[in-house]
């Protein structure tokens, strides 16, 4: 017997039984984790709002300096503007910890879904901050378990994919300054191991970990498939967002990613940021892109409100206009 053979090679194993029983070879699976995600049916699109586009409302009530809103609130807007489902991030629950493992209460969590439920909205996904470049190992430590935390909580919402990053979260650094010298291959390295723990953990609540674009580290597409191909975990993906590739085309480098996708961000620029000099995402365009990987799910939306703060963001204005725009591009390319 094959004294190495471990808890990952069972798991992949067990997997590729179904598909034996239906005559697929071996030889064709063996690669299962990394590779694009199957699908059939053709591409079938819901329209979600991320918790986001409502940030310092959110924040007002929870951190008790303004009237503001609560996710409760947030659920009866996106019922009132026929939203499929909503994206409720981790940072707008009471309990949560930006440097640390809180989480709700299982009472604020089933009231919160039953609620959703009660107004016929999906729980599309949630997310949490986390900086998985920094050189520090207990940093990282603590934040892969919040992850964990949260993948018991993403079970408990029926939310079934967690978003986490992989880039620099951290205000004027880089992965480079807060790796404090690492070559990229042993960042990856490490951030790829970190996002296994949590992929592995994950795994037992049914809750998938998608990786989400959004720093300096994953700037292109490739960048995102090589971590996720170094993770290697049939319960890791990627969460696509649409405003911060930093490629020459971003919709080339969005449809590459597209068939590793397990959800979506969609942004009202390419850019990543709401300003006047900042070009419109080419919703139609995106939504071909979209449709050509056979993706079926949800397409959450989040807006964000002008670069350093300055201009009128009314998220209740702003997403409306921005989700009747998106529907358009989805019915003109049906």
């Amino acid at each position: 017997m094959n004294k190495k053979f471990n808890r990952r090679d069972f798991i992949k194993g067990a997997s590729l039984l179904p598909l034996c029983a239906a005559g697929i070879g071996l030889g064709t699976v063996s690669a299962m984790a990394i590779e694009p995600i199957k699908r059939a049916g053709g591409s079938t699109l819901k329209v979600s709002c991320n918790a986001y586009s409502f940030a310092k409302l959110l924040n007002d009530q929870l951190l008790g300096r303004g009237a503001g809103i609560s996710l409760f609130d947030l659920a009866e807007f996106c019922a009132k503007q026929n939203f499929d489902g909503f994206d409720v991030t981790g940072y707008y629950f009471p309990g949560y910890e930006r440097n640390g493992p809180g989480v709700p209460t299982d009472k604020y969590i089933f009231e919160l879904k039953r609620r959703a439920f009660d107004l016929g909205l999906g729980i599309s996904g949630t997310g949490v901050g986390n900086n998985f470049t920094v050189a520090d190992k207990a940093a990282r430590a603590n934040d892969v378990q919040r992850i964990k935390n949260w993948a018991e909580v993403a079970g408990k919402l029926g939310a079934p994919v967690l978003r986490v990053f992989a880039d620099t979260q951290m205000r004027a650094q880089t992965w480079e300054t807060v790796s404090k010298g690492a070559t990229r291959d042993q960042v990856e390295e490490w951030i790829a191991a970190d996002i296994r723990a949590c992929a592995d953990h994950a795994a037992k609540f049914g809750v998938i970990i998608g990786v989400q674009n959004h720093g300096d580290f994953l700037k292109t597409a490739d960048n995102l498939i090589s971590l996720l191909k170094r993770i290697d975990s049939p319960w890791c993906g990627a969460i696509v967002d649409t405003g911060y590739f930093k490629a020459a085309d971003p919709y080339a480098e969005m449809a590459k990613a597209a068939p590793y996708a397990v959800n979506w961000q969609i942004k009202q620029s390419p850019l990543g940021v709401e300003s006047e000099e900042a070009s419109p995402t080419d919703l139609k365009r995106l939504l071909r892109v979209v449709r050509a990987s056979g993706y079926r799910g949800y397409l959450p939306i989040e807006t964000l409100s002008p670069r350093g703060g300055g201009g009128v963001y009314d998220p209740f204005v702003v997403v409306p206009k921005f989700l009747k725009e998106l529907r358009e591009a989805i019915a003109q390319t049906a």
